[in-house]
């Protein structure tokens, strides 16, 4: 399966290597990634493959909530196909 990673919030240092080694602490791959700054503010959407994660996706989403609490943004990831139509216009 496989999902979007979305992370938003005020820029600064450690936040793709925090998001970047949860993922790999769940054995879960990073196919694409796009991030960018605009004024002060950091944005980022990775396109990931569950395929061979150690864990469900319900404790995926509550790790990463977490993991953005810890780091001042929001994480939030969505199954790819939930991702794609909500955004499809």
């Amino acid at each position: 399966m496989k999902a979007v990673v979305s992370v938003i919030g005020k820029d600064q240092r450690g936040i793709i290597s925090g998001v970047s080694t949860r993922l790999y602490e769940f054995a879960i791959n990073v196919q694409d990634i796009s991030q960018t700054i605009m004024q002060d503010y950091f944005t980022m959407i990775m396109l990931v493959d569950l395929s061979e994660a150690n864990a469900d996706f319900a404790t995926i989403s509550k790790s990463l909530s977490e993991l953005g609490k810890e780091l001042g943004v929001e994480i939030r990831i969505q199954n790819e196909q939930v991702f794609t139509s909500m955004h499809r216009i």
